[in-house]
């Protein structure tokens, strides 16, 4: 049977040793999330904190920072959610065919919502915005966050909890321009349900009603997660997840109410009604900046007796969100993959932040009746992926075909570069799109939601064997001269700091003239960056500087390089500024101060005594 609520999941947990108890008085500024992160990287429990300066809710976080404790939580119901997910989440078409999917019959009917009468511990008490945890994770915040909301709204046109949207996208609670208690920040990205919600209000002059849950069953923070259709309810997720039916009703003001949550925040959104939000430590692993973005008005603040505030902390990969990327792919295994033909496998690769690199494989079918050495089908794969939902946020996508090594690992990242990069002709199998959409949180490009993507492409028989270290002898001239090999075929070489892109651009084009002579053979892709040594340290290290640095179209260049009818492609190595750049976000560094607190929790009588 699934939890009936945050509370119920907790005590389960706690009972089995999956969640331990902070007992020592937290602040909820900073202290909160380093001690989060440093229990994620230990691979430890999930935390409940019982005493939260200038609040008296208690909260509760990495309830899913490990894949193990995520499985233990949906224990009752994964394998059936599989078979559901199999024929997309359509109830129906399950109870049609009950022997083939014997078993997954109740979790079908068990994910229909219950709209119940008004009468739902949600109703307990009400309170302010200034009474909840304002848990501020990085110490260049703009205010306090919710940063496990489920963010609910409704298609105006087609009312009803079947046409919703549950998503999570964070709420700033302060700070900035908002009136305390009275208005709060929505932050939401490109490809995002609730953008069609609120598209459709504007163009009828209405406001936009949202209901934020925090807390709940574990499954309605995960639902809000899921890459589900539009036009899919991520409630009905949420109900075959949780086995049990999301429970609802609408409160006075016409807001719709989770009845299991632990608090509700209810509001509205005006057309055009926008204030500064930001900055906020983010997933990729840099601030996002302060920008205008939706501002809702608070109507409501309720919540249930002896309630639990859900938090988690985003930043560098990986992250408690790692683990719920982990998660998804358990549940939803190959459904991507089947919806574009001819792909065997995508993977958005974590330690680069997810969207500004994507691995994929697909086949190589368009003349079987020769030999390919070249890319053909998937060109055409990788054009798919690049219009895909969330994955058409992608900045550089490497595609690979699947007949030349079916046993070809996508999540390792080593390898699969490597293969890549002895078989990808530098002449040809480089594509460019420019002036373009990437993620929102991405600072690369030469504007908010603004840059470009590549796409690399390599399919047939190996064309060059990958040199393993670097050349003796090999003397690079000023001003990229100290070099590091990261993986097989790839060299990192740092130099000085960036200035602008018409300085550099010539710098760089005159160093590729003066490195011509010198032999690459191996060596098909050099990146420049600022510390060569930290950037070739780790493959980890390698992806994230590489890809979360660097615009394509502006930061792509190569030793003989080319443009011939519109297509770019050099006879060397292609290169990769990966240099901080003026217009680029911070990056996140921790409080030291604060981290020396939490070595006190762990310490002989303190609350992680052995755990960190």
């Amino acid at each position: 049977m699934g939890y009936k609520s945050l509370e119920e999941c907790v005590l389960d947990l706690e009972r089995h040793g999956h969640l331990i108890r902070i007992r020592e008085e937290v602040d909820p500024y900073l202290e909160m999330a380093a001690i989060q992160m440093r229990v994620f990287d230990a691979q430890g429990p999930a935390l409940y904190f019982e005493r939260i300066k200038g609040t008296e809710f208690p909260a509760v976080s990495n309830l899913f920072g490990t894949l193990e404790r995520s499985k233990f939580m949906f224990r009752d119901s994964l394998d059936h959610l599989k078979k559901l997910v199999d024929v997309k989440m359509n109830p129906a078409a399950v109870l049609k065919s009950p022997f083939q999917y014997i078993g997954s019959s109740m979790t079908a009917l068990g994910a229909l919502p219950w709209k119940r009468k008004r009468d739902a511990p949600i109703l307990y008490g009400k309170t302010q915005i200034s009474k909840l945890p304002p848990i501020v994770n990085w110490p260049m915040d703009g205010g306090a966050f919710v940063t496990m909301p489920q963010v609910y709204t409704e298609d105006i046109t087609k009312p009803g909890i079947m046409n919703a949207n549950l998503g999570m996208y964070r709420i700033q609670l302060n700070g900035n321009e908002y009136v305390q208690d009275k208005e709060i920040g929505l932050h939401y990205q490109l490809h995002r349900g609730i953008g069609v919600h609120q598209s459709k209000a504007n163009a009828i002059g209405q406001p936009l009603k949202v209901s934020i849950f925090i807390g709940g069953p574990p499954a309605h923070p995960l639902a809000a997660v899921m890459p589900l259709p539009e036009g899919l309810s991520e409630m009905i997720f949420a109900g075959a997840l949780g086995n049990r039916r999301f429970r609802y009703f609408y409160d006075e003001e016409g807001f719709c109410i989770s009845a299991d949550a632990d608090f509700v925040i209810t509001g509205t959104v005006y057309p055009n009604d926008n204030k500064p939000e930001g900055p906020f430590g983010d997933h990729i692993g840099y601030y996002s900046l302060t920008h205008p973005f939706p501002l809702m008005k608070v109507h409501n603040v309720y919540h249930k007796k002896n309630p639990i505030w859900s938090f988690t902390v985003v930043g560098r990969p990986p992250q408690e969100d790692t683990s719920f990327g982990a998660l998804i792919h358990e549940i939803t295994g190959a459904a991507i993959p089947q919806e574009i033909n001819g792909l065997h496998a995508v993977h958005a690769v974590d330690p680069a932040g997810v969207h500004p690199l994507l691995f994929a494989i697909g086949s190589e079918r368009y003349t079987p009746y020769q030999q390919v050495d070249r890319p053909q089908e998937i060109l055409t794969i990788a054009n798919q992926i690049l219009g895909k939902n969330q994955l058409s946020l992608a900045k550089y996508l490497f595609i690979t075909a699947h007949e030349d090594n079916p046993r070809l690992d996508i999540h390792d990242i080593s390898k699969f570069m490597e293969h890549v990069l002895a078989r990808i002709d530098l002449t040809r199998d480089i594509h460019f799109q420019t002036n373009t959409t990437i993620d929102t949180l991405d600072y690369s490009g030469d504007g908010l939601n603004a840059g470009s993507k590549v796409v690399f492409a390599a399919a047939g028989s190996v064309k060059r064997k990958l040199a393993n270290e670097i050349p003796a002898g090999f003397d690079l001239p000023r001003p990229f001269q100290k070099a590091k090999m990261a993986i097989p075929g790839v060299v990192v070489i740092d130099g000085a700091s960036f200035t602008n892109y018409d300085e550099e651009q010539r710098v760089i084009e005159e160093w590729c003239k003066e490195v011509a002579h010198l032999n690459w053979e191996g060596l098909p892709m050099i990146i420049l960056a600022d510390d060569a040594g930290f950037t070739a340290d780790t493959v980890n290290n390698f992806v994230w500087v590489t890809f979360t640095r660097s615009n394509p179209a502006y930061d792509i260049y190569g030793v003989g390089s080319f443009t011939k009818f519109k297509h770019w492609g050099c006879n060397g190595p292609v290169i990769i500024d990966a240099r901080t750049k003026p217009h680029h976000a911070p990056a996140l560094i921790k409080d030291e101060s604060v981290e020396r607190k939490v070595d006190q929790l762990g310490k002989k009588g303190g609350s992680l005594y052995g755990i960190i």
